[in-house]
């Protein structure tokens, strides 16, 4: 078969070509795939040979239960599951087709589309795949979950004797791992909450339902046990959970910045099958098929998803499950949403701003003294647009605390003048304050004030003043800060908030999410936040400070 005419391949073009059943974020990958699979890059490929052999082993697969029991699970997959194995397994270097392109993969999908399934299957493949002795790991927050794979690749090798081979049988199904006798190659899976993770070192681990983990050592162990290996894969696999502080939600906020060519990383596969708009979920069927792709293609499976939704409708009390686990939607007292769109901030970047003779507000986010820290400037660019510019500072003996910790590079922001670092282990405010009191000179501008939040910056604000600058207070509530924060996303709508290229700040709007009120006022919040926002923050009270210049003249403080 040719690769053009490969499932997998179909699927990469129709959702590439826009259609209106693959998420954003599907697309996004989809394209950056098919651009390898048209022979296009010249570092990767794919290895149509192990398509073939794929193809092969997945017809001598039976699907054990189900509709489809009995059947090649080759002819049962659909369109998604193809393309997630085929580009993840087969997607290789020119130079070394043994050593695959993709080293981690994220998976975000809603329940109940056989993922658990789809898991074994992968797990299946990579016994007959990979190097003699290698080890395959499982990790789930309790042994239950943990159990459901191993039993799913139980399952299938029992139903398919031409892989499980006569008896005895090509694989020692145990009650704790599961060896390949043909390559003494073993599968374990692991209960977070009693197993040590450390000290493993796993050619490949999955982290099942990482939303529902505590935090991310489970993902961090498992990666750090692959360091010396050449032939690694790391897999993490979830649906959303209500809670927005999770291990999932960083590494999706991490591979939407890598799709959206914010962050560099070849070696991640991200598929983030969650809906574009999330407002008319009662009645607009695209968000129930973003988000549960097999349903596209299994009419039992959508036809319960319209009764589940219709339930949600009726009764609040099965809202909250059906909105998150079966639609990748948080569901929360306020609404929660992302704040502007990337390719929307984008439309703003300009090649160069020239700052000089120019009047300028500035806008200080001054955080805990170990935290981010961030200065914004912003001017009138006389044609109803606005000039922005932001910088941020970290303590330096944390760069590369911070740098694992939020999966940004921040030297390489240092290097590019977007970030400073100061002091040891807590930020120096003195640094920031000379910087600022620097700007005028720096950039040949004329400061006409700064605006702050009240707390960690009084004495900062302070000695500013001493120096002859105006400072005033902004009270960090939607009530006073709902009008600029809509000016700012109406700028950046437009592309009028204009700004040089910096990739910090794009990922700081990345991770900004606003709420509403009970009036319907909007606001940013740092709570629900995907990541650190310092430098939206810092433009947003700049903003503030240009926004009273137009309304009143400045004519007033804000006091708490």
């Amino acid at each position: 078969m040719m690769l053009a005419d490969h499932p997998a391949y179909k699927y990469a073009y129709d959702a590439a070509g826009g259609s209106a059943e693959a998420p954003k974020y599907v697309r996004k990958q989809a394209v950056k795939w098919l651009h390898i699979a048209d022979g296009n890059h010249d570092k990767y490929r794919v290895n149509e040979k192990l398509v073939t052999a794929i193809g092969n082993l997945l017809t001598l697969m039976v699907m054990p239960k189900g509709p489809s029991a009995g059947k090649r699970i080759g002819v049962c997959l659909t369109g998604f599951q193809w393309f997630l194995l085929i580009a993840v397994l087969c997607t290789v270097h020119r130079d070394n087709p043994h050593k695959r392109k993709y080293q981690s993969v994220l998976l975000e999908i809603a329940r109940k589309n056989a993922k658990t399934f789809l898991v074994a299957v992968f797990y299946i493949l990579l016994f007959f795949l990979e190097p003699r002795f290698s080890k395959f790991y499982s990790v789930a927050p309790d042994g239950k979950l943990s159990r459901e794979v191993r039993d799913a690749i139980k399952e299938i090798i029992k139903s398919s004797p031409a892989i499980g081979g006569p008896a005895p049988g090509r694989f020692r199904l145990m009650r704790d791992q599961i060896i390949c006798k043909d390559n003494d190659n073993e599968y374990i899976p692991l209960n977070y909450s009693t197993d040590r993770l450390d000290g493993k070192q796993p050619s490949v681990f999955l982290v099942d339902e990482a939303g529902a983990l505590p935090n991310s050592y489970a993902i961090e162990a498992m990666r750090s046990g692959q360091i010396l290996l050449q032939s690694k894969l790391g897999c993490v696999i979830s649906t959303k959970y209500p809670s927005i502080d999770n291990p999932l939600e960083s590494e999706v906020a991490y591979a939407k910045r890598v799709l959206e060519d914010i962050e560099e990383d070849e070696e991640l596969f991200a598929l983030l099958y969650e809906p574009d708009e999330t407002t008319a979920w009662m009645t607009d069927d695209l968000i129930l098929k973003h988000a549960n792709p097999l349903a596209i293609d299994v009419p039992t499976l959508w036809e319960s998803l319209l009764q589940k939704r219709q339930r949600a409708i009726v009764m609040e009390s099965a809202r909250q499950n059906f909105l998150c686990k079966h639609c990748n939607i948080f569901y929360q007292g306020a609404a929660t949403e992302s704040l502007v769109s990337i390719d929307d901030l984008r439309r703003g970047r300009v090649p160069r701003i020239d700052w000089r003779g120019r009047r300028v507000w500035l806008g200080l986010d001054l955080a805990m003294t170990e935290d981010n820290c961030a200065v914004g400037m912003v001017a009138d660019d006389g044609e109803s647009g606005v000039l922005a510019k932001a910088v941020a500072f970290i303590p330096e003996d944390r760069i590369e605390e911070k740098t694992a910790a939020e999966r940004v590079d921040y030297r390489a922001h240092i290097a590019r003048g977007d970030c400073f670092a100061c002091g040891d282990r807590i930020v120096s405010y003195a640094f920031i304050e000379e910087y600022i009191m620097g700007i005028e000179k720096a950039f040949g501008v004329h400061v006409l004030g700064f605006g702050y939040d009240r707390w960690n910056a009084v004495s900062s604000a302070q000695k500013l003043e001493q120096e002859g600058m105006e400072g005033t207070i902004i009270e960090q509530s939607s009530r006073v800060l709902h009008p600029t924060c809509k000016w700012m996303c109406e700028l950046v709508v437009q592309g009028k908030l204009h700004h040089e290229e910096n990739t910090l700040l794009e990922i700081n709007f990345q991770n900004a999410r606003c709420t509403h009120d009970t009036n319907m006022n909007r606001y940013i919040t740092k709570k629900k936040s995907a990541g650190k926002i310092d430098l939206v923050i810092s433009i947003q009270n700049a903003l503030y400070m240009l926004y009273q210049e137009r309304i009143n003249g400045l004519g007033w403080v804000v006091q708490y």
